[in-house]
């Protein structure tokens, strides 16, 4: 991806009413060592100064360019929550609140919900959002038109109807406690019916015609996607911070990978807010703007070892690797501690369901790596100190998406691992892969790594069912990227997942997370998180509590009085 090119000197540092949009120059950032425990929630450097004014571009710097819009990578739910309205919402304390369903039933034998929705509402190209809309969007995703919603409730879901135009009646298969928690992702906005069958996907992968508070105007490639106000929007959540248009005509969304670049701009004045806050700069955020931090629930930044093809065949292989570095020590000095270390490799320490224990499970011990890689048969040694059995190193190979799954500061965590654990004698190859590479599936098969790194974003524990459901010929898993097989373990899963009762669902959820971790199927090393950092003028930026997704509906300037 190429960056955007040097644009106009800074504007004033003065709060101003209106921005005008302009290409993000190259600036140098002032950084400071940040000694900072992350944890969720935000901290504030500047309080609201001065009164609100309507209108006015807010200038947002963001890491990576997606492909689309629309699309099942949380970077896509990122823009498309902007644009598209989902069925509920879910506030910080995981409270399920109205959206477009003003409220909702399920039937004794929990598998029939029924949602009733807000009456009037249409998509920007005038159609109606009623129940058949609804309907429609779910028969587009079970179709292919979302992977992610697939993954999610396909095993589940099995039709959805339009019983009038404001009753929506959702059947399943069989019950599924975390349906409404899933239904709050950006991954679930409701797109124009019209739309989806009239324009080519195309069209709707780059602008999709939805309800929500902005629509999709201009998209320079390589550089930004301008974002303009609905005026018309009147459906917001229940948690918004207001109700009808957002208060600022536009959003100019740029991308901006260099970590340097992208937070000078915001010291300079060429943003007004930038996401992906570098760590390293994040401690002089918050003393200088309004700076918040999301740790994302779902799966954690794992290293996903390959069970099938390999060295990490062997079970006592996958322990040794996971007592063989101080994982914990590598990513706090990685991150400067404002990410989280993340032992537990199954799901990450803010998702409910989460076993705290599993994270303790593989310390760094390196007489324990040593013993087990003994009575695994790798006694010889390389001139190297690579461990060796039968003439062959015990050689692995590490495949991860710079600057798309893993930024630069996770890269150093995985170099800081690779030293590591060449004194056990194991020699880790590292491989970092643009993002057409990584998404192209290319490494999405057995012989292709062993041991790739990555997440799943979800606010429920039910992502152990997406990640590690079987995979098999006839029914492929991509999201098991392990390609670890134990019905065992997916029937626990699955129990949790139909439990009548929160309390017997995290059971389960426990239950399954230790059975995988006494497996080590996968390490664990940092929770992924959401940052945001903006200008003292600019207030009512928030982050939502599904997966983190910048919300600028209630987002407004403020000018001195």
């Amino acid at each position: 991806m190429s960056h955007p090119s040097p644009g106009p000197s800074p504007a004033s540092r003065q709060p101003v009413p209106r921005r005008r949009p302009h290409v993000l120059g190259t600036a140098l950032a002032a950084t400071s060592m940040l000694l900072l425990s992350a944890c969720g929630g935000s901290a504030t450097a500047a309080g609201t100064t001065g009164k609100k004014v309507d209108g006015g571009t807010i200038r947002y710097a963001h890491l990576q360019e997606v492909p689309c819009v629309y699309g099942g990578w949380v970077q896509q739910a990122y823009l498309s929550r902007q644009v598209l309205d989902s069925l509920v919402s879910q506030t910080d304390d995981g409270t399920i609140v109205p959206w477009l369903a003003q409220s909702w039933s399920v039937s004794p034998d929990r598998k029939t919900w029924t949602f009733k929705l807000k009456p009037g509402v249409e998509f920007t190209d005038g159609t109606p959002l009623d129940a058949q809309a609804v309907a429609d969007n779910f028969d587009f995703w079970m179709g292919g038109g979302n992977g992610t919603v697939q993954a999610h409730i396909g095993d589940y879901y099995s039709s959805a109807e339009a019983v009038d135009a404001t009753t929506l009646r959702v059947r399943l298969k069989a019950p599924y406690g975390p349906l409404l928690s899933a239904l709050s992702q950006g991954y679930f906005g409701i797109q124009s019916p019209t739309a989806l069958r009239t324009r080519t996907e195309q069209q709707n992968c780059e602008a999709p015609i939805g309800s929500g508070p902005f629509t999709v105007g201009e998209w320079k490639r390589g550089e930004s996607i301008t974002l303009h106000r609905n005026a018309s929007y009147d459906s917001a959540p229940a948690n918004a911070r207001h109700q009808g248009p957002a208060y600022v005509d536009n959003v100019v969304w740029s991308f901006v990978q260099d970590n340097t670049s992208r937070y000078g701009s915001l010291v300079s004045d060429e943003s007004d807010a930038i996401g992906e806050v570098p760590t390293v700069d994040f401690d002089d955020a918050r003393s200088r703007f309004n700076a918040q931090q999301y740790v994302t629930p779902g799966r954690p930044v794992t290293l996903s070892l390959n069970t099938v093809h390999g060295p990490f065949t062997d079970r006592r292989v996958r322990q040794a690797f996971a007592y063989a570095s101080d994982r914990k020590a590598n990513v706090d000095s990685a991150f400067l501690g404002v990410v989280p270390f993340e032992g537990n490799g199954y799901v990450s320490q803010t998702t409910p369901g989460y076993n705290a224990a599993v994270a303790q499970d593989y310390p760094h011990d390196p007489a324990k790596a040593a013993a087990l890689l003994d009575v695994a048969g790798w006694t010889g040694r390389a001139a190297d100190g690579t461990r060796t059995k039968d003439g062959k190193e015990l050689s692995v190979d590490i495949v991860f998406g710079l600057n798309s799954i893993v930024t630069q500061e996770g890269a150093t965590a995985l170099q800081n691992l690779q030293a590591q654990v060449k004194e056990s004698g194991i020699k880790v190859n590292l491989h970092p892969v643009n993002q057409s590479e990584f998404f192209s599936g290319t490494y999405s098969v057995p012989g292709s790594y062993d041991a790739q790194l990555g997440y799943w974003t979800s606010p429920h524990s039910g992502i152990l069912y997406i990640n590690f459901r079987e995979t098999t010929a006839a029914k492929p898993n991509n999201a098991n990227t392990t390609f670890y097989n134990n019905p065992g373990i997916v029937s626990t899963i699955r129990h949790a997942l139909s439990a009548g009762t929160t309390a017997d669902a995290n059971r389960y959820y426990a239950q399954a997370q230790q059975q995988l971790s006494d497996e080590a199927v996968a390490v664990g090393l940092y929770d992924q998180t959401s940052t945001i950092a903006s200008r003292p003028d600019l207030q009512g930026l928030w982050l939502e509590a599904s997966q983190g997704e910048p919300v600028f509906h209630d987002a407004y300037f403020t000018e001195s009085e």
